[in-house]
């Protein structure tokens, strides 16, 4: 198998799939690739066209999109990492799905409005919204883990993976509402506590 080569920089979507391939074990080489000028030069715009990160080369395939690449990687070189059956598989597909739609546009209101912009362009009233806003999915993920330790019962799965991957942000985006919700809570810190996500982080550095 050739090395699979992983275009982005840690602080970025790109540390999801840093953390993906450290779970799989795959042979990668992180090629760093920032979000202004290098987006914009011609040989990464013929990988991806968009102009964003991140962006994986594996063998012949080509792809973008954090998702769908965890998704690939899981699948291809993760074993029981991906789920076995078809139902299991879309319950994977619709939780990596919700952590994007429901979890990450609230946290990254947070991070741009209490961390990132300078202080002139931050508007509190869209961080107290977000904040808010927050309340209702972390109710549902938080009902779902009540019974069960991970999203799709007993063990560790790219679902996991992909969405406590999002709810990374809220340490950068100063976000302390996770606290409140017991199994969330829990769940979140088994899934950090992975040596795999020790070192995606150091592999970034």
């Amino acid at each position: 198998m050739s090395t699979i080569r992983l275009y982005g920089v840690p602080a970025s979507r790109a540390m999801r799939c840093l953390w993906a391939l450290e779970e799989v074990g795959a042979s990668y080489e992180l090629v760093p690739t920032n979000f202004s000028e290098d987006v914009r030069a011609p040989e990464f715009l013929k990988i991806n066209p968009n102009g964003r990160i991140p962006a994986l080369v594996d063998g012949e395939l080509v792809l973008f999109e954090s998702m769908a690449i965890n998704l690939h990687l899981a699948r291809s070189y993760g074993g029981a990492l991906y789920p076995a059956d078809a139902a299991a598989e879309a319950r994977t597909w619709q939780w990596s799905f919700w952590g994007m739609t429901e979890i990450e546009p609230h946290l990254i209101t947070l991070l741009l409005h209490q961390a990132i912009l300078p202080e002139a362009q931050r508007q509190p009233e869209l961080a107290t919204q977000a904040g808010e806003a927050l309340e209702r999915p972390l109710r549902v993920l938080d009902a779902q883990l009540g019974a069960r330790t991970h999203l799709l019962g007993d063990a560790f799965t790219i679902a996991d993976l992909n969405v406590a991957s999002v709810l990374a942000m809220k340490s950068p985006a100063q976000y302390e509402g996770v606290e409140k919700f017991k199994n969330v809570t829990r769940w979140f810190d088994a899934c950090t506590a992975r040596p795999t996500f020790a070192r995606a982080i150091k592999a970034g550095r």
